[in-house]
């Protein structure tokens, strides 16, 4: 399948593909045979989160998929009741236990929770966590420009990475540019927004025709040619190699400024604003 997915380089150095695979519900002998048959179609970015309570479904996808460990870039997240720091280390610690693995080669604090703000203490903890090799490359999830601002102030330590919520109905486009500055890739989680509706609308479906491609393809182009890197979660085997097929076409100037249209001040779906939503 699709081995010619491109690469960005982060602020470390670390190469990422420039599209992976959400893992979020995909649990048990399910979401392992899943994830697996994702690896072996192509997929090298793999996205889960120690709350997804499927490290463990990872880690047995990983040694039952045909990829070697070292082709492979996995990513977890450090949720929000343990953002002291020796809690954080020991987390860590914990996620890599459960995935059975030596490395991860990327984790993010999930979210800020600023009402608590023990957040610069959780970060403080990744770069040691990085130090002693438990992981390859430190970012964020869900910050604001603000918190990131804070973090690289009070540690001088720059996130790799902010994966954040990015869809055409909420483009981040302020989020975006405020990343750049620092070097600091976007990741999109729920990047085609909530299922179906964007995909079927007359706009995005006439720009597939266009192009010989489905509203999803051309959603997820979107989002590679913003310079963020798209996590579509699927368990479907034919979505997953359609979701990688992204890269043997090119939207045009205009048809890019069609998608981000729909974007809207308020465009989040979920109701989860990071300056004020907590997640434990």
């Amino acid at each position: 399948m699709n081995q010619n997915v491109p690469e960005l380089t982060l602020n470390d150095g670390l190469k990422v593909p420039a599209i992976g695979l959400g893992t979020y519900s995909l649990k048990g002998e399910e979401g392992v045979k899943a994830m697996a048959a994702a690896m072996d179609a192509g997929y090298r970015l793999i996205d889960t989160a120690f709350n997804y309570e499927n490290e463990g479904a990872v880690g047995k996808a990983i040694k039952r998929s045909s990829v070697a460990r070292e082709e492979l870039l996995i990513c977890s997240k450090l949720p929000g009741r343990r953002h002291a720091y020796k809690e954080a280390l020991v987390t860590i610690e914990e996620s890599l236990y459960r995935a059975d693995l030596d490395y991860y080669d990327l984790y993010l604090i999930h979210w800020p929770n600023p009402k608590q703000d023990v957040y610069v203490e959780a970060w403080q903890a990744m770069i040691e966590a990085k130090k002693r090799g438990y992981i390859r490359s430190i970012g964020v999830s869900n910050f604001l420009p603000e918190h990131i601002d804070r973090l690289i102030k009070e540690t001088g330590a720059a996130p790799s990475l902010n994966q954040v919520e990015l869809h055409p109905f909420f483009d981040q486009a302020y989020q975006r540019k405020k990343d750049g500055e620092h070097g600091i890739v976007t990741e999109s989680w729920s990047p085609l927004g909530r299922g179906n509706d964007i995909v079927q609308d007359e706009q995005i479906v006439r720009i597939a025709e266009a192009h010989g491609k489905t509203g999803a393809q051309v959603i997820l182009r979107w989002h590679t040619q913003l310079g963020a890197i798209p996590i579509p979660k699927s368990g479907s085997l034919q979505h997953q190699k359609e979701n990688l097929d992204i890269f043997d076409f090119e939207l045009t100037a205009e048809e890019m400024d069609v998608i981000s249209s729909f974007s809207r001040e308020d465009g989040r779906l979920w109701g989860q604003d990071p300056s004020t939503y907590e997640e434990f």
